[in-house]
């Protein structure tokens, strides 16, 4: 075979000249290239965004799950939604290492790793769809994927399940950037406070605000409040429609001695939740979308059309040491420990 791009242009179908996250068909040949890793894949951990549009277009029914996702690889050669753009991550074996990269890197074949960059960009073949767990967002298939040169992935811990390892990997990027962005003493509402990231943001955000901070979080009904409570991680709950802007923020002001906060996260899986990120927030404050469905137009000009001088930051996947910071966060933690095993890592 011959080297390729680090960065997996020799891939792109369709259009050439773009990279393989915005393309819309890329090569899934398994041949790899000189500088590339084989991985014979176990799981695909679906981007919330991506599964929840997944979900209501099939209105619940696995098999058109199972279908649409298919035919998505099929015609695109990675798993990216044509609806929301983004994709997940996977964990699997390596099965081969291009011979460009064998004295780079610190991999072997036969160890177990999860991608730490989007099926969106990923060439991915899928032989068989075993199982679909949709409360978890995660597919169980036979099938192979490649990564790139430029690729980010980690070693799975053998001090943690695989499947738990997973489901903190999947949201790695977002406690990693809690962890530059939240300054002690701040005030911090964290929209999306029950899911993945929003757990792990919270923890995250809690350990950085210390005792003269404040950590919101919100939840969209009484049971998901009392669950959250029980994990002591929230110095207030707040129970409320993100799809209603004004209610977010009088709700944020009531625990908040009526005033906005410096920092809001945005966890959800929904769209059109832009407005309530930005509208509790103060002036210079800071608004950080991880939610793949954010719209960076609704963003944009929302925030001009209520005057709210902030800075908006685009979750980037990707953070120095994310996966560690991740991991590290699951063993410090009982508390994230027990609810990843119990609510995000069935097997």
């Amino acid at each position: 075979m011959v080297k390729g791009s680090k960065y997996g242009t020799h891939r792109v179908i369709q259009p050439k000249g773009t990279l393989p996250q915005p393309a819309m068909k890329i090569s899934n040949d398994m041949d790899i290239y000189d500088n590339e890793i084989l991985i014979d894949v176990e799981y695909l951990n679906i981007d919330s965004a991506s599964f929840t549009q997944l979900k209501e277009e099939a209105q619940g029914d696995l098999e058109k799950i199972k279908t649409t996702i298919l035919e998505i690889v099929n015609q695109r050669g990675k798993m990216q939604n044509p609806v929301t753009g983004s994709g997940g991550m996977l964990i699997g074996t390596v099965e081969k290492i291009g011979i460009d990269l064998m004295d780079k890197i610190d991999l072997q074949v036969g160890d177990k790793i999860a991608t730490l960059v989007s099926l969106s960009l990923t060439p991915l073949k899928i032989d068989k769809i075993k199982k679909i767990e949709p409360d978890i967002d995660r597919v169980e298939i036979e099938g192979k994927a490649i990564l790139f040169e430029s690729g980010v992935y980690a070693k799975l811990p053998e001090d943690l399940e695989n499947t738990l390892a997973l489901a903190a990997l999947d949201v790695a990027g977002a406690p990693a950037q809690v962890k530059k962005l939240v300054k002690s003493g701040n005030t911090v509402l964290i929209l999306g406070a029950t899911g993945k990231s929003g757990l792990m943001c919270c923890y995250m955000a809690k350990k950085m605000v210390g005792n003269r901070g404040k950590v919101i979080g919100q939840v969209r009904n009484e049971e998901r409040a009392a669950f959250l409570k029980k994990t002591n991680i929230c110095d207030d709950i707040i129970i409320c429609n993100v799809l209603n802007p004004i209610e977010v923020l009088e709700k944020t002001l009531q625990v908040n001695r009526n005033q906005e906060v410096d920092i809001s996260i945005n966890c959800l899986s929904i769209a059109n939740t832009e407005m309530s990120s930005i509208l509790p927030v103060r002036q210079e404050g800071i608004v950080y979308f991880f939610s793949m469905a954010t719209s960076f137009t609704k963003a944009a000009l929302g925030a001009e059309g209520v005057g709210k001088d902030v800075t908006m930051i685009i979750g980037n996947g990707y953070t120095k040491n994310h996966a560690q910071i991740t991991l590290d966060l699951l063993r410090e933690s009982s508390i994230l420990q027990v609810i990843f095993k119990e609510k995000f890592s069935k097997r």
